[in-house]
């Protein structure tokens, strides 16, 4: 962070400001300044720059809580810009007298990474503790892992629980076929970036406070050519759709989770590209449902099925046929287990359960009716 920046006046919000009213106003100011919208104007870059550094530190509630604490205590006047001098004896790990109060001015020779803020430590602890350290910076001209793509697939029923290949359309990142990925045009010529001095990065703040960013003007790539390529403008990349064929997985369920690696976002630099991460639906079927990996076939059987005793054939998920001896008096929803019939996953294998539903005929001819009445008398049947 720069020293003596207020964060507040950057963003156009009062000290006051709501996290929500702070987003809202970072949003604004980052539409209004972000370098897509302002190619080629240093003055836009350096402000966005400015207003993403300030939200970065505003829009994290416990970063804005330390940020307060200090900016209260005066971290942020002309004394934090003040060169550090030597030993002065009393005042190491302690605030000078006053400064709680806002009063006087720190002797000479105090040094700023010493100044106690209660409770938080010494300003040079406290700018670490911000961000966490210095974090290992990647060098722009290092290759880069493209970004993992997330996205949801519904899938048959059948298809699910036996397995089998679906396929999937995608849209990703691709190399630019018309620039192979340099984003310039043809014939011409390429230099170092001004903004980031062909680094393809920028360094937000100093010190313990420095947040590395991919460069806005370069878009990371370090250099600019004379003349941007038509066809990606520039970028080196294009978004297109794919198609992609996968295999589900036996004993798939709802929510199941894949992961394709080299699927997804292209990789910069030459870097690999990204993962796919697919997240199955799966469909409802007709004639079957499933408990964990129990399978279960739902088989309509008529009133006089149900009330006499029946067999009734059913198929299991090999195309094979069961028979199934229905009892007289078997209610509707009644299940009959066959071993070993159900899903298989990992090694593991559940049962079929054939789950009876008594239907009634919706209409009767009279002389049925009559019969159903004559039927219904004599067993005590009410109606």
């Amino acid at each position: 962070m720069t020293q003596g920046k207020d964060f507040y006046a950057v963003l156009g919000v009062s000290e006051k400001a709501t996290a929500d009213e702070i987003k809202k106003q970072y949003r604004r100011l980052a539409k209004q300044y972000h370098p897509d919208s302002n190619k080629g104007e240093a003055k836009a870059a350096e402000r966005f720059k400015e207003i993403s550094e300030a939200n970065n530190v505003l829009g994290d509630t416990k970063k804005r809580k330390q940020y307060d604490e200090m900016r209260r205590l005066g971290a942020f006047g002309d004394f934090a810009r003040r060169p550090g001098g030597g030993p002065t004896g009393g005042y190491r790990g302690a605030a000078w007298p006053g400064a709680r109060s806002g009063a006087g001015t720190p002797p000479p020779g105090y040094k700023f990474e010493d100044f106690d803020v209660g409770g938080f430590g010494g300003l040079g602890d406290l700018f670490s503790s911000m961000f966490g350290g210095a974090a290992p910076r990647q060098r722009a001209s290092e290759p880069e892992k493209g970004q993992s793509v997330e996205t949801t697939l519904d899938v048959p029923f059948r298809v699910a629980v036996v397995g089998g290949k679906v396929s999937i359309e995608l849209e990703v990142n691709e190399e630019c076929a018309a620039c192979s990925g340099s984003g310039a045009a043809l014939g011409a010529k390429v230099s170092a970036c001004p903004e980031c001095g062909g680094r393809g990065s920028i360094s937000f703040g100093q010190g313990s406070f420095a947040s590395v960013r991919p460069c806005p003007m370069c878009l990371g790539k370090g250099a600019l050519p004379s003349e941007k390529c038509a066809t990606c403008e520039g970028r080196g990349e294009k978004r297109q759709r794919k198609t992609v064929k996968i295999m589900v997985p036996p004993g798939t369920d709802t929510d199941s989770k894949l992961r394709l690696k080299g699927h997804g976002g292209r990789g910069a630099r030459g870097g690999a590209p990204g993962d796919l991460m697919i997240t199955f639906k799966v469909e409802p079927d007709k004639f079957y449902s499933r408990d964990g990996l129990d399978l279960i076939a739902h088989v309509p059987v008529n009133v006089a099925q149900a009330t006499l005793g029946s067999k009734v054939s059913v198929k299991t998920l090999d195309e094979k046929k069961v028979t199934i001896a229905i009892p007289a008096g078997t209610p509707s929803g009644k299940r009959f287990r066959v071993r070993g019939q159900g899903i298989e996953k990992d090694g593991t294998k559940g049962d079929l359960l054939v789950e009876v539903r008594v239907d009634a005929p919706a209409e009767l001819s009279d002389e049925a009716k009559a019969a159903m009445e004559a039927f219904a008398a004599k067993a005590g049947l009410k109606y």
